[in-house]
């Protein structure tokens, strides 16, 4: 029954999430039939599905509804975590009750879990429960190709909105937190002489804690590929479970010498502790995740009345996802599960090795037979490689696994003992020492790899392919060779597809309010604007490219934050040949001003400036904005920043016609995309450059309905993400939006999409 049950949780994770219609009429009809027909174990798989679907649903059904956007909600729950970034705080809060403050509003009582953020917030605990207002919107995040997907991470959260404290009316604390175990030993952590470095550590190996790591660690550990080592696993889990059983069958043997191997009650113990270990880390879904296949590896290992290690494997995947559904959205769960799989096919039916030389061939050999799978799961789950991976872990897991976790747990077991604790946690300083001396000098040889979204797909499937040419059993020495020395030469031949001469790539970037373009073409690089910089200090341009890319010209349109919010990280990660800006203005870097009249050739494509004039005293900010129009073959681009409508009109003969894509001015508000503009250049396509949920409502309803009665197609980074168009080639315009919207069904002239104004 194990398969049927891991099945069944799935369909229902599956069924819940699509939620088609007559869902429930459906299974009711199918319980009704199996019951009627005294299956019993057939109903048992449909209360299976019907429990993970529901979970699902619930989750679905407590995201906050639009309707609350901008709505003052009074909470009151419990902190889960609190994230200090200086004058912010980052807390993650258990939400009790919930209900606005304003008469005749829906309700919210259905949140059950939020994030927020706390500017100059008091001084808060995890654990104690506030009342507080606050202002949500419904979870999302940017939508950008090869990037983080902050939404994808909140719904597998199970974070329900986001949104940060009202300053009026001030939060409240009901209650202090609880004194607990977990508190208590990060504390007794914090009164240890150890190294700063040496007591996140420790925090995160032993306990779990690791929200005490800082965001160098968390680099260095993407970047050498040992993140598996750090966050509680199965391999923590297990030393503790193997440990105890260790302990315990030789307390067994003493008192009971003849019945000893029999005994049960050792396994028992072994499988408490690896419950313990996981409730004192937290109880996060990775660490229940690693309980339930530690126990019901124990249960395997103990061969009483056991499943076969198949079978144990669908029961442990089958258990997580129905206490647990939301983590089949979690790459940890498919990781975690396809390095077990890969390890039972590795071991299966082989001899025990003998000897010291005999494990340590086993390790590499193992070692070296995952390294490709799991760098292939990587690459399909974060879109990077780490090329020190391999030969890191070699060192890594054995250090970590026999030296790094049991000198800690030991630390904790000697902690009443005099010096005995302290000498175990002096011993993990100078380990963890030498083990963050090896990554950085892996990472130093071999840097961590971002490849091109396109490289993505192809280069995990052969990864995958070569470790299962060695993994699976039976295959000819000669074809594994063979198969191996075609893949090997593919992979490193795999390059990221670059435009041909005359073409052009244009990537209207999804950054919220504001605004990044990106003109590639084959030779050449250019950036219009660099988005916007928020009060929290981050700029989401720091999360669209890896450190170190090579921009020949950025061209700001003008200085106002959401357009040139990014120039400072540009400027320290990125190579820039130079930056562009209206005269007048301060982006914060040394630049050239762009200026009408201004016209250059790269790859075959042309680029001309139409605006500003040479004197822009006379102008405001947002009319002092570079135009730029791009002509690549039979194709046009025109891109007006954030000018006015009078502006408009002083630069609209200018413009060459006809327009293929108009990125319009302004984000589509109401002071640009005049009718004159509208009507003289019926762009075939038009893309606004606008943030989810925005309190400026843009596009706005007039722009919308403008370009509509002009026949254009819209666009929009709020609904469709990263709208990607390819120019200059001999096939029609080619264009590819990150998020699919199936349900806009092609709403505006044939083939285009619908934008809506939300006003």
């Amino acid at each position: 029954m194990a398969m049927p049950l891991a099945l069944a949780a799935l369909v229902g994770v599956g069924l819940g999430y699509w939620a088609p219609p007559g869902l429930s009429e459906a299974w009711a009809l199918c319980l009704l039939i199996v019951l009627a027909r005294g299956h019993w174990r057939a109903a048992g798989l449909a209360m299976v599905i019907v429990a993970t679907a529901t979970q699902v649903l619930l989750a679905r059904g407590a995201v906050l509804p639009d309707g609350l956007l901008r709505t003052d909600l009074a909470l009151e729950g419990r902190i889960e975590s609190v994230e200090d970034e200086g004058r912010l705080s980052r807390l993650m809060m258990r939400v009790d009750a919930c209900r606005p403050l304003a008469a005749g509003r829906l309700p919210c009582d259905t949140l059950r879990r939020v994030r927020l953020s706390y500017y100059q917030a008091p001084e808060m605990q995890a654990g104690e429960r506030w009342t507080m207002t606050v202002r949500l919107r419904p979870p999302a995040g940017f939508a950008n190709p090869g990037t983080f997907d902050y939404g994808a991470w909140l719904w597998r959260e199970g974070i329900q909105a986001t949104g940060y404290v009202r300053s009026e009316p001030a939060a409240e604390r009901l209650a202090v937190a609880p004194v607990s175990l977990r508190q208590r030993a990060l504390g007794h952590l914090d009164d240890q002489e150890l190294s700063p470095q040496a007591l996140r550590w420790l925090a995160a190996l032993t306990l779990g804690a690791g929200e005490r790591l800082e965001r160098d660690d968390w680099d260095l550990l993407n970047a050498s590929g040992t993140t598996h080592l750090v966050v509680i696993s199965g391999l923590h889990v297990g030393l503790v479970a193997t440990f105890t059983l260790l302990v315990a069958r030789g307390l067994a043997r003493l008192v009971m010498p003849r019945r000893w191997r029999m005994t049960v009650w050792p396994w028992w113990l072994a499988a408490a502790a690896a419950v313990g270990y996981a409730w004192l880390a937290g109880l996060q879904p990775p660490a229940m995740r690693a309980m339930i296949m530690t126990v019901v590896g124990l249960w395997v290992a103990s061969g009483r009345h056991a499943p076969g290690p198949w079978q144990a494997w669908w029961l442990a995947l089958g258990l997580v996802v129905l206490l647990d559904p939301l983590s089949v959205w979690r790459p940890g769960l498919w990781l975690s599960f396809l390095a077990v799989a890969l390890l039972i096919l590795i071991w299966q039916g082989r001899p025990r090795p003998r000897g010291i030389s005999g494990w340590g061939w086993g390790l590499v050999r193992t070692q070296l037979l995952l390294a490709p799978l799991m760098a292939a799961a990587v690459l399909l789950a974060f879109a990077r490689l780490a090329p020190a991976a391999p030969l890191v872990n070699l060192v890594a897991v054995p250090l970590v696994s026999l030296l790094l976790v049991p000198l800690g747990l030991l630390g904790w077991l000697f902690a009443p003992l005099p010096y005995l604790g302290s000498l175990c946690w002096w011993l993990f300083e100078r380990t963890s020492r030498l083990l963050m001396e090896l990554l950085e000098l892996a990472v130093e040889r071999l840097p961590l790899w971002w490849p091109a979204p396109e490289q993505v797909l192809p280069l995990a499937l052969m990864l995958g392919l070569v470790a299962l040419l060695w993994a699976l059993p039976g295959l000819a020495r000669a074809l594994r060779l063979g198969a191996t020395l075609i893949l090997v030469p593919a992979m490193l031949g795999l390059t990221a597809p670059v435009p041909e001469p005359g073409a052009l790539r244009v990537r209207v970037q999804d950054v919220g309010q504001g605004q990044l373009i990106e003109l590639r073409s084959a030779n050449y690089r250019l950036l219009y604007d660099t988005g916007p910089r928020f009060a929290s200090g981050f700029a989401p341009l720091g999360s669209l490219w890896p450190a170190g890319q090579r921009f020949d010209e950025v061209m700001v349109s003008h200085d106002d934050l959401d357009h040139a919010g990014g120039v400072a990280v540009l400027a320290a990660q990125h190579s820039v040949g130079s930056f562009l800006a209206p005269p007048g203005e301060s982006i914060g870097a040394p630049f050239e001003a762009c200026l009408r009249g201004q016209a250059w050739q790269r790859d075959g494509v042309s680029y001309r400036v139409l605006w500003p004039p040479e004197e822009t005293e006379h102008l405001s900010s947002n009319d002092r904005s570079c135009v730029l129009e791009v002509t690549a073959g039979s194709d046009r681009l025109l891109i007006t920043g954030d000018v006015g409508r009078e502006v408009e009109r002083r630069f609209l003969r200018d413009v060459t016609l006809p327009v293929t894509l108009l990125v319009a001015g302004h984000h589509g508000s109401h002071t640009s995309s005049g009718p004159q503009l509208v009507q003289w250049l019926t762009p075939r396509h038009v893309v606004y450059s606008a943030a989810r949920h925005s309190a400026f409502g843009h596009p706005h309803d007039e722009v919308v309905r403008r370009f509509r009665r002009a026949g254009s197609c819209q666009w929009s980074t709020a609904l469709d993400g990263a709208v990607t168009f390819w120019m200059g080639r001999e096939e029609p315009l080619s264009l590819h939006a990150v998020r699919g919207m199936p349900w806009r069904r092609g709403g505006v002239e044939g083939r285009c999409h619908a934008v809506e104004s939300r006003h």
